[in-house]
């Protein structure tokens, strides 16, 4: 469902270890970030349940005709108007997918295809339905040799799979693509327990241009199917006309999934949310000497955990017999995960709204065994 609240985003900067505990939210320095209750005074984990709501502030860099950047009032508890609250822990480890091929059962002197279809943001870009590509093994391949057997030795399939897997791609155009610029490709086990690894690789990394208005930061990750099955490659759909016909069992044993709070998503919401930086300056211009206002506190290469508030106005009761339209807030704190200021933090806000819920739901996929 498609969000519509407005968003301010705090990224706390690298080496605040503390919340203040002292003066007000004036004199916050530069991109410090603090709590603060009703009557501007800084918010301690002791104190702050008892406050009528409270704040979350942070210093300026420019305060020209304005103070602390500032949320909405917020209030925890019954008669409180926070809607959602949550806590993303940083993550910036990214696994790959794993799929393993085992359990071969091929007949000598039957060809099998082994088609691979993979998907990201970007492959689904350019190729429709994800990218489809399949080797064949002919029946030359599959041979029992001097003896007769009723089903060729499985890490032999397996040997000649990784041969033909790890080909390059047709043609001398180096831009064609083969399954090596996405997978790697290793045998396990030997004799009947051998099996055929699929291991996705990270994706490239697109690099950050000069201009502060592009958003280059986009989540991706590379996810695929595997099929094994009797017969040549033809132009039908091996998904339909192949499903009987499988020769091996395809089991995904590890799912990939997206790294969380990189300092490049970071700064990248720091763009997406710049129209709630300032109070008087709303345009992003595409010159960096133009934006005066622009502040990042992100520090290059920190991986970031982040708290999510989602809040109702606090006195919309009040607003029940007017031309009233209920508006929600959302309030995204960004620290540095696994500091010190990251611990402070989360013991205020865990005060004020009670035990934070960890939402680090990993995205997945299904496995192909028939």
């Amino acid at each position: 469902m498609a969000d519509f609240s407005i968003t301010t985003l705090f990224v706390v900067p690298v080496g605040q270890s503390s919340v203040p505990s002292s003066g007000s939210t004036q004199d916050l320095t530069a991109g410090e970030v603090g709590l603060f209750d009703n009557a501007y005074v800084p918010a301690s984990a002791g104190s702050i349940a008892d406050a009528p709501y409270f704040y979350i502030a942070q210093g300026r860099e420019n305060t020209y005709l304005q103070g602390s950047k500032r949320s909405d009032k917020i209030k925890g508890g019954v008669g409180g108007n926070v809607v959602e609250y949550y806590k993303v822990q940083g993550n910036p480890l990214a696994v790959n997918q794993i799929t393993e091929v085992s359990d071969l059962t091929v007949k000598p002197l039957n060809e099998i295809s082994l088609t691979i279809r993979a998907h990201s943001s970007y492959i689904d870009t350019l190729f429709f339905n994800g990218w489809t590509k399949s080797v064949t093994l002919p029946k030359e391949c599959l041979e029992c040799g001097g003896d007769e057997c009723l089903e060729v030795d499985p890490e032999l399939v397996v040997d000649a799979l990784i041969a033909k897997l790890n080909q390059g791609a047709p043609g001398t155009n180096p831009d064609n693509i083969g399954f090596t610029t996405f997978f790697t490709f290793t045998k396990d086990g030997t004799g009947a327990t051998t099996k055929l690894l699929i291991e996705g690789k990270p994706l490239t990394k697109y690099g950050e241009p000069c201009d502060v208005s592009a958003f280059p930061h986009e989540y991706d990750r590379l996810w695929f199917d595997v099929f094994i099955y009797d017969g040549p490659d033809t132009s039908a759909d091996f998904i339909a006309s192949d499903a009987c016909e499988s020769v091996a069992t395809v089991t995904t044993t590890q799912e990939s999934n997206y790294p969380s709070g990189t300092s490049e998503e970071i700064a990248q919401l720091e763009k997406n949310f710049y129209s709630y930086q300032a109070g008087y300056l709303k345009h992003l211009h595409k010159k960096t000497g133009f934006n005066q206002n622009f502040e990042s506190y992100v520090s290059q290469g920190t991986n970031y955990s982040t708290f999510y508030i989602r809040i109702a106005e606090l006195n919309r009761s009040s607003m029940v017999f007017t031309d009233y339209v209920n508006m929600a807030s959302m309030i995204i704190i960004a620290v540095e995960s696994g500091s010190a200021a990251e611990t402070a933090i989360e013991a205020v806000l865990e005060a004020a709204l009670g035990a934070v819920t960890a939402d680090n739901t990993l995205a997945t996929t299904t496995t192909t065994t028939p």
